[in-house]
C-alpha cells in the first residue's frame, strides 16, 4: 500500500475568508446562543481552524433585547462592576440590566467565551449587537446563522 502525504493548512491571511453572520437572539436562551457565536468568532467552524490564529468570522446579533434567560436567572443572575475606587463595587441584577442595556448581556456572555489574550480581543471586536431588528451591515450581505 502506497503512504499518501498530506500537508497540514496552517492559517493565515492568505486563505482566510471573512464571511458575515447576521443572528436573531429573539426567543434564544443567552448561553446556548452566545456559545454558537464564540465557535463562529473564533473561526471553530472553518476547516483550516489553526488556534494562534484569528481565522474567525463577523457576527452580528439583533433584537438583544428579545433574549431568553432559563430557570430564575433573571432574578439570580447577578452581574458586577468595579470602578477601581474602593467602594466602587457595583451589582445588579439581569432583569434591570436586560431592560436598561440589553446588548451588555449578548457580549458579556460572548466575550467569556473567547480567549482571554489580544487575540480573543481581536475575537471581540468582531461582534456587533443591535437592540433592535435594523443593523447598518446590509452592505456585507450577511447570511443567516441557524
Amino acid at each position: 500500500m502506497r503512504h499518501l502525504s498530506f500537508k497540514t493548512q496552517s492559517a493565515n491571511e492568505k486563505i482566510v475568508q471573512r464571511d458575515w453572520y447576521v443572528v436573531d437572539a429573539t426567543n434564544q436562551t443567552l448561553g446556548r446562543m452566545a456559545s454558537k457565536i464564540a465557535h463562529v468568532l473564533r473561526g471553530k467552524n472553518k476547516p483550516y481552524f489553526t488556534p494562534h490564529f484569528d481565522c474567525g468570522d463577523y457576527v452580528i446579533v439583533i433584537n438583544s433585547g428579545k433574549i431568553v434567560l432559563t430557570g430564575n436567572k433573571l432574578e439570580d443572575k447577578e452581574y458586577q462592576t468595579f470602578s477601581g475606587y474602593p467602594g466602587g463595587q457595583k451589582t445588579e441584577s439581569a432583569r434591570s440590566l436586560v431592560a436598561r442595556r440589553p446588548n451588555k448581556v449578548v457580549e458579556i456572555a460572548v466575550k467569556g467565551m473567547l480567549p482571554k489574550n489580544r487575540l480573543g480581543r481581536a475575537m471581540y471586536k468582531k461582534l456587533y449587537v443591535y437592540e433592535g431588528a435594523e443593523h447598518p451591515h446590509t452592505a456585507q450581505k450577511p447570511k443567516e446563522l441557524k
